[in-house]
């Protein structure tokens, strides 16, 4: 039996948390709270998949029609759902080597995305969840910019209309990429062509959901697949990617390490009897 409880949060929130004939709580949502259902839950059991900022990694191995496959990834990762998905790509990693063969292939692919009203089907890019959001995205990629980024196509955000605004040599510490930027941002983060190196930036954030790895060389995906700390790693495809019966969800402050998906659900949902029967 389903039953839907509705309410705000400061009416019932907390008793959701506390009830004692309550077993689990699952949540979907933003760190703050998910840290707090974490706290306030104690013994009980709890799946969190909170935020995260999910890095798409583009190798010095490809060729250019690699390349331009990478980039067709990087810009439809950043830009579907408007990048309102916690496993949409908010940080391209691309080492340097390959960098300027890489980056005109993102921004061609970007300006030819048609943004506007969501409501006509010729739209590929709608709004964000609302003006605010979007402007503090927006005010994220000008702070990247103060910071050396250069801001390679921002054809103009109107109200909650926030455009793909691809941005290059992110400093790897901006705020940009080192928050979850829950928006159509575009941002290229010049990257050492060391992989411990790359590594080490990538795991440099407090998040740990997914990643995507574009690479072909078979000793490259298996470093990555070890050296990344993130639930998931998914090679020559973008974070977002899964089927539902694959476990799903994140570490660090991306997640408490228990999974969702359709058989980690059912293992939550669930508990686990041992038995043994006499056999003589």
């Amino acid at each position: 039996m389903l039953s839907v409880v509705t309410g705000m949060p400061a009416d019932i929130g907390a008793e959701m948390i506390t009830n004692e004939n309550i077993e689990l709580i699952t949540f979907t949502g933003g760190v703050p709270v998910g840290k707090l259902i974490a706290r306030t839950a104690g013994y009980k059991r709890q799946v969190l998949e909170l935020g995260g900022n999910d890095p798409l990694i583009i190798l010095n191995d490809l060729s250019d029609d690699d390349l331009a496959k990478a980039a067709d990834l990087a810009v439809a990762g950043a830009t579907k759902n408007s990048g309102q998905r916690c496993t949409a790509v908010k940080r391209i990693l691309c080492q340097e080597s390959v960098a300027d063969r890489f980056v005109p292939m993102v921004l061609e692919r970007a300006r030819k995305i048609r943004f506007g009203d969501p409501m006509d089907r010729s739209t590929d890019l709608g709004t964000v969840v609302h003006e605010k959001a979007a402007a503090l995205f927006e005010k994220r990629v000008y702070m990247a910019a103060e910071q050396g980024a250069e801001v390679l196509y921002d054809p103009g955000r109107k109200g909650a209309l926030l455009p793909p605004i691809v941005v290059d040599r992110v400093p790897h510490t901006s705020e940009l990429v080192m928050e979850e930027t829950f928006g159509p941002i575009i941002p290229i983060v010049r990257a050492p062509d060391n992989d411990d190196e790359l590594i080490a930036l990538s795991n440099s954030t407090a998040f740990g959901l997914s990643s995507g790895v574009c690479t072909n060389d078979f000793r490259r995906m298996q470093k990555y697949i070890a050296g990344l700390q993130v639930g998931t790693v998914n090679i020559w495809e973008v974070p977002g990617y899964r089927i539902e019966m694959s476990p799903f969800g994140g570490i660090k402050d991306s997640g408490n390490g228990y999974k969702e998906g359709v058989i980690e659900a059912m293992k939550s949902f669930t508990n686990v009897k041992t038995f043994s029967l006499p056999w003589a």
